[in-house]
């Protein structure tokens, strides 16, 4: 119990602010590098990703290097992002989808082959991490940024701690407790504290992971996505499950946060860089992963972005802090028992299935 060490605090304070300005920062990227420019003779490469995910002045970079203008488009999930695209939009020459919707586009004939010989710096990608990536040839999509699934708790107003989530089922902590409204997060994590894998198949397994749910949802305030981040840093919420980059800028704001993958395991999470079939721009979009990829490239986003990119060349420029951070870099045994979120195929509907009847439970 306790605040954590002042080595986790590393964040900056442009790291903060970047989340409350959102709507300048597209603004700001799509405007840098372009004064004393005729924008109609410039090409655009369109990048649709999520929120707040290229530092401005990487896009600043990139622009002036290759005489373009960069323009980006968001969506809130994968999901959103899937639909969009397979209702026919076309125009992208960038997405950033996590690992495990990389493989519907790839079924869907969405994504377009990579060429390896137009990126150089793909050498610089984490071999430690490919063992354990859906597309470990990297054949469709290059690692960009990934981050586990945490456990917060406030130290002040949590007693005895233990980064398990055995928590969840505290009765001193009930309606202090957030899980995130994902279905793939919580039953993965149920399913991992039972010691089952993440992304089991198997329906007996997936029974005992939803009543696991339905008794954590009568200890919790509610599942959620995004209050969870001020709810701890305010003291509303006392412990909260949350995403590791996410998780740690707050607790810069509050230093009584404590940040920790729970011991059974947790879903870890990568979204990749990949290049849509019908985009019109295949070289610049090229050019723009290489650039991305550029060790010195990828520290500039790590510490914008607040997540890990899994770039082995890149580590050993980041700060101590930085990366002996756990929740970023954890410690190999942890790592161990943390599994990537991936494509249930013809699975998703029995999870589906088994997420409404948590929501449903009383």
């Amino acid at each position: 119990m306790g605040n954590p060490p002042n080595s986790w605090l590393f964040f900056s304070s442009s790291a903060m602010k970047r989340r409350h300005f959102l709507s300048t920062t597209s603004a700001a990227i799509a405007a840098a590098a372009l004064s004393g420019c005729n924008k109609s003779d410039l090409p655009v490469l369109r990048i649709y990703t999520w929120a707040d995910y290229l530092a401005p002045e990487l896009a600043a970079k990139f622009e002036k290097e290759n005489g373009c203008k960069i323009q980006i488009d968001t969506f809130d999930s994968n999901e959103a992002m899937h639909a969009k695209l397979s209702a026919g939009a076309t125009g992208y020459d960038i997405l950033t989808p996590s690992s495990y919707m990389v493989k519907t586009l790839v079924r869907e004939k969405i994504l377009s082959p990579l060429d390896h010989s137009k990126l150089p710096n793909i050498q610089h990608v984490d071999a430690d991490y490919l063992k354990r990536a859906l597309d470990p040839g990297m054949a469709h999509s290059v690692p960009y940024m990934m981050a586990c699934t945490c456990l917060a708790w406030l130290g002040s107003k949590v007693s005895d701690p233990v980064a398990s989530y055995a928590m969840l089922d505290r009765a001193d902590l009930k309606g202090r407790i957030t899980l995130l409204d994902d279905m793939r997060e919580v039953l993965g994590a149920a399913l991992r504290s039972l010691g089952f894998p993440l992304n089991s198949k198997d329906p007996a397994q997936l029974a005992q992971a939803r009543d696991i749910v339905i008794r954590w949802k009568k200890n919790i305030a509610k599942f959620d996505n995004e209050q969870y981040k001020s709810g701890i840093a305010s003291g509303e919420f006392h412990l909260v499950q949350g995403y590791a980059g996410d998780l740690l800028q707050v607790a810069e704001e509050n230093g009584d946060i404590v940040v920790k993958i729970p011991k059974e395991g947790s879903a870890f999470s990568c979204d990749d860089l990949c290049i849509p079939v019908k985009s019109e721009k295949q070289e610049l979009a090229h050019k723009f992963i290489n650039f991305v990829t550029d060790p010195a490239n990828a520290v500039v986003n790590m510490n914008f972005i607040a997540f890990r990119a899994p770039n082995s060349s890149a580590y050993k420029l980041l700060s101590e802090d930085f990366r002996g951070n756990e929740a970023l870099f954890p410690a190999p045994e942890v790592f161990a028992k943390c599994e990537p979120i991936d494509d249930l195929g013809d699975a998703l509907s029995l999870w589906s299935k088994t997420w409404d009847e948590v929501k449903a439970a009383g």
